[in-house]
């Protein structure tokens, strides 16, 4: 038995990281025998040693804190103003609903890089300006998704609350919540995703610290080794944050099942 959890475990862990593994080896192999050749290309040893010594003199955690200070702002905005604009337009304020909704479909699709301009014309190059950028770009997905939960839920459930004498508060609470947690999982690993995007694009524009400062500086010096490993550095928070979202909605929506699909 122990051996067979042990087979499986080593199955399971196979599938998750077993392309990862294989296309690093490839990566680093190609870079061995010149392939790959290093005027343009890192190996992943390179990567690793310019990782260390960032690591090593306090370089990496100056301009990681920096732009995940920067995110963090912004995706906390865009669920404070999201995640209630979402519930008013799930199908509780149905005046509200026709009257907002046409604004925000219009709004929604203007495309955030076209919009850099703007956001630096009217907020400048300061930090209000890139948490402003990633404040806009996370507020669509924890809306539409929050809108959705909402309009997802059994109206037969809402009835029979309705006639047990539930409050409207008390139905908010004890099944419109968490009956659109899912969808709202769903809306928050988006926008942080969104949020992680548009931040490094956000900083090699009018900015002298952070990640995307760090890419945009290393391309205009030709320094390939540390252009790499700001980009695997995004890749590995981008991964992180995924994976924590994940881990919180195991544990929140503990009702949903993998249908293995």
């Amino acid at each position: 038995m122990s051996t067979f959890k042990q087979e499986s475990i080593f199955t399971n862990y196979f599938y998750k990281f077993g392309s990862l593994v294989l296309f690093i080896i490839v990566w680093q192999l190609a870079c061995s025998i010149k392939l790959a050749p290093e005027t343009f290309v890192a190996s992943p040893l390179v990567i690793v040693k310019t990782f260390l010594k960032w690591a090593g003199n306090g370089f990496l955690v100056k301009h990681s804190l920096i732009s995940l200070t920067r995110a963090f702002y912004g995706f906390i905005l865009a669920v404070a103003v999201g995640v209630p604009l979402g519930f008013m337009l799930g199908g509780w304020f149905k005046n509200f609903e026709s009257l907002i909704s046409p604004l925000l479909r219009f709004l929604g699709q203007f495309n955030p890089f076209a919009l850099f301009s703007v956001f630096m014309l009217l907020f400048g190059l300061g930090e209000f300006s890139k948490v402003a950028m990633i404040f806009w770009v996370s507020l669509w997905p924890i809306l539409y998704n929050a809108s959705l939960g909402v309009k997802s839920v059994e109206p037969l459930h809402i009835k029979l609350a309705r006639s047990m004498g539930l409050t409207r508060i008390s139905i908010l609470w004890r099944i419109v919540i968490p009956s659109s947690a899912a969808f709202l999982f769903s809306g928050l690993r988006q926008a942080s995703a969104t949020a992680f995007f548009m931040l490094i694009p956000a900083e090699m524009l009018g900015a002298s610290r952070g990640l995307g400062w760090m890419i945009i500086n290393a391309q205009i010096n030709y320094q390939i080794p540390q252009l790499y490993t700001g980009t695997a550095l995004i890749v590995g928070f981008g991964l992180l944050i995924d994976t924590l979202f994940k881990f919180l909605e195991a544990k929140v929506v503990t009702w949903r099942q993998d249908t293995g699909l």
